[in-house]
């Protein structure tokens, strides 16, 4: 996936090298502050770095590639013969239909095999979608600079897309995301299937008003961005702010449980409830112990973490029957840790913020 990502830079570069060129350094700058800003917000349970990768190589390339096609194949096919109305079509539906669908398909593959383990929360969906789409507006802003014929069109082009809109597709995807996450709590095909189609037509909605109100105007462009995306935009972090704490809440819930069952110690359960008492206790093993005494606390809480959200869901009675059994994993995950990490023993207990 990353060879297709680099043969379309190159590609580009060889149409128009100093568009390419400028808009391979902008955008990469747009998609840096994006991405920086979702590893923030998956900073109580993060993903696993190969999943990231994935996720934003799937947005650059699979979901680019397939996007390209099928646009070209549906616009072929519903041309009416009148260019202005041919390029709405093309850009306020097809575009928002395909797009849509072909980055919300990395959340379908999350869904399945062992990578469904990786979805325990709404967070987790939200990541997900939001670095999928990161990488699908990175390679499209690339594209979309560096198709200017000017150095000024270059400019303009980056100013409306990085300045106003470095977040419009993750936000775009984050509807498919809420539709995967109602999914994944409900059991039977139906529910399930029910929950990501009204979240992907959510995502085409969105989409489709941003792309479509460009053709009215700049007055309407701008009236729908302040009204309808900045907004909507502001929910979708109250939103995602929201499950951070709820993870938190979820895992100082479980640890009393954990405790009781001998496979965290009272001390542990200390600095395992919340952010700041976890990188205090991994500060204070790196400061005596190294980089690999921290590693080593630093993949304990990680165990514990994932530990604690597979009780919850068997606690709350629904999901993957296959949960049972990976209680069993998780929790050998745990003492494996544990044994990895010989300097927990010297981590001192905190008293663990309710925030």
């Amino acid at each position: 996936m990353g060879v297709v990502a680099g043969l379309s830079i190159i590609l580009l570069t060889a149409v128009n090298p100093v568009g390419t060129s400028i808009g391979f350094v902008l955008a990469t700058v747009a998609v840096v502050i994006v991405l920086v800003a979702y590893v923030w917000l998956d900073r109580w349970e993060p993903e696993p770095p190969r999943l990231l990768v994935f996720a934003f190589a799937w947005g650059a390339s699979v979901a680019i590639v397939v996007s390209v096609i099928l646009e070209l194949v549906f616009g072929s096919l519903l041309a009416t013969g009148g260019a202005a109305t041919d390029e709405f079509v093309g850009l306020a539906v097809v575009a928002p239909i395909v797009e849509e669908a072909a980055k919300g398909a990395f959340l379908l593959i999350m869904m399945t095999g062992r990578r469904r383990n990786e979805l325990n929360s709404l967070m987790d969906c939200l990541v997900y979608a939001g670095i999928t789409a990161a990488g699908f507006a990175w390679l499209e802003n690339i594209g979309y600079i560096g198709g200017d014929e000017s150095l000024g069109g270059s400019l303009v082009t980056a100013g409306l897309r990085l300045i106003m809109g470095p977040f419009a597709h993750p936000l775009f995807t984050t509807m498919t995301a809420i539709g995967v996450y109602f999914a994944l709590n409900r059991s039977g095909l139906p529910a399930k299937a029910g929950c990501v189609l009204l979240g992907y037509a959510g995502a085409v909605l969105m989409h489709a008003l941003w792309n479509g109100s460009s053709f009215f105007g700049i007055e309407t462009y701008f009236l729908v961005y302040l009204l309808w995306m900045v907004p909507v935009f502001g929910l979708v972090i109250a939103l995602a702010i929201g499950s951070r704490r709820r993870e938190q809440r979820i895992v100082a819930a479980k640890l009393p449980g954990m405790v009781a069952a001998g496979v965290v110690t009272p001390n542990e359960a200390t600095w395992l409830g919340s952010i700041r008492t976890r990188k205090q206790a991994i500060t204070e093993v790196t400061r005596f112990a190294g980089k690999p005494g921290g590693k080593g606390v630093k993949n304990f809480a990680a165990a514990v973490i994932e530990l604690a959200f597979v009780r919850d869901r068997i606690d709350r009675g629904f999901g993957d029957p296959r949960v049972n059994a990976l209680l069993n994993d998780e929790t050998y995950q745990v003492y494996a840790a544990r044994a990895a990490a010989p300097a927990l023993h010297s981590v001192a207990a905190y008293r663990a913020p309710r925030s």
